[in-house]
């Protein structure tokens, strides 16, 4: 399939680059990936896509990646897009949906974006790659390094969850624990390029991470017959799905490929503990500075200062949405309330969507009829510290108390 990219174009200040060429950052900050979308409109229709396998290389047109040798994959995507009544109520919302990133091949939503780095790089001539993560990104980039053959670094908080610490090692990575947050992981990757020639595959380092979340946008618009809902709550810590998302949105529009071209408001949802974009939102600035002391159980959101913090609020802003805190103290609740009432395996970062859309709702500034879809980040079993619960123990054998097990 021919590739339709036409160039990198820079966030900040729109200097074009050549796509055919590794590229990192300019002047510090992100890039984009550009399309010929006149020549994919007349390559590809929707309907088109009817016959295409379910995973999100079906919007092969709208990726980077130029051969289809090039393309690693696990089989990523279509997560499913699941009605959820019973919790819905609770929320006093009519239709609330959940877009389930939890089934994807590592277990969250960065299948999506690592798939399409790894697939990059590999096509671009990389073949060690680096990178710093808080919690689910750095058992995906080495899951999809493993299935390229291409070497793995990764460095993490020494607190990152249990199981993130060992499924990185598990697929072949050489692991690392750093005390200190991610920024401080990120600068050790910084600065162990020029030593040992890896690629950094932080969060928005590279222009193609974006591509991949973006497919999110692309499904949810699929799934919902090339409509868009009123309202979609984001976890929030690097912020690249969000930005992908507007993207999609963005490029469909002008395919001509949605129904309506409302575009649904974008909440970016935080912790109180970690609140950079909240913060920078509500001063009404358009960059954040770095949140201090951050902490928070929900460990993806624990991002003191994003590089694409100001991607972030120019969409939530252009969107009519807002930057949002859940309480810390409300998400762990919110995660199990949700669990318990849909059987969706929702992670905490997930959980503090749940809050703040709680908050804007109870406050009159959600209208409760409209379609709103929130975003499932990462399966539950990877956080099995926000799991931890007390369990009866009943003995083998002699009287069972059956009156109190039913009113547990």
């Amino acid at each position: 399939m021919p590739s339709f990219v036409t160039h990198l174009e820079s966030a900040i200040d729109g200097t074009a680059l050549p796509h055919d060429e590794l590229q990192t950052t300019h002047a510090d900050r992100p890039l984009w990936v550009r399309y010929d979308l006149d020549a994919i409109g007349r390559a590809v229709t929707r309907e088109d896509l009817r016959d295409r396998e379910p995973t999100l290389w079906r919007y092969r047109e709208l990726l980077p990646v130029e051969h289809d040798e090039n393309v690693i994959t696990l089989g990523e995507g279509m997560s499913p897009l699941l009605p959820c009544p019973r919790l819905g109520a609770e929320l006093g919302l009519k239709e609330l949906l959940i877009k389930d990133e939890s089934q994807l091949p590592t277990g969250s939503f960065k299948s999506r974006g690592l798939c399409m780095a790894v697939s990059r790089a590999k096509e671009l001539g990389v073949t060690r790659l680096a990178i710093p993560t808080a919690g689910n990104a750095g058992g995906a980039m080495a899951a999809y390094a493993a299935r390229a053959g291409m070497e793995a670094f990764v460095f993490m908080p020494a607190d990152t969850p249990l199981v993130n610490r060992y499924e990185a090692g598990l697929f072949g990575a050489k692991v690392f624990l750093v005390d200190g947050l991610i920024n401080d992981c990120g600068a050790l990757v910084h600065r162990g390029a020029e030593a040992l020639g890896w690629f950094d595959c932080s969060t928005l380092k590279e222009p193609y991470r974006i591509e991949g979340k973006k497919t999110m946008g692309l499904e949810l618009a699929e799934q919902l017959d090339w409509t868009l809902p009123g309202s979609i709550f984001y976890p929030t810590g690097g912020g690249t799905g969000l930005i992908g998302m507007w993207k999609a949105f963005a490029e469909l529009d002008q395919l001509g490929w949605l129904d309506r071209s409302d575009r649904p408001r974008m909440y970016a949802c935080q912790s109180g503990g970690c609140a950079p974009i909240v913060t920078a939102f509500e001063r009404g600035e358009r960059h954040a500075e770095p949140f201090p002391d951050p902490h928070t159980i929900a460990s993806g959101l624990r991002v003191p200062k994003a590089i694409g913090d100001f991607m972030i609020l120019d969409a939530v802003r252009e969107s009519g949405g807002q930057a949002l805190a859940a309480p810390e103290a409300e998400i762990l609740p919110w995660m199990r309330k949700a669990n318990a009432l849909e059987g969706i395996s929702l992670c905490p970062e997930a959980a503090a969507c749940l809050s703040a859309l709680a908050e804007l709702v109870k406050k009159g500034e959600l209208d409760p009829a409209e379609r709103v879809v929130v975003f499932n980040t990462g399966a539950v079993q990877k956080y099995v510290e926000a799991m931890e619960c007390d369990l009866p123990l009943l003995p083998a054998k002699g009287e069972v108390d059956w009156d109190a097990i039913a009113r547990s």
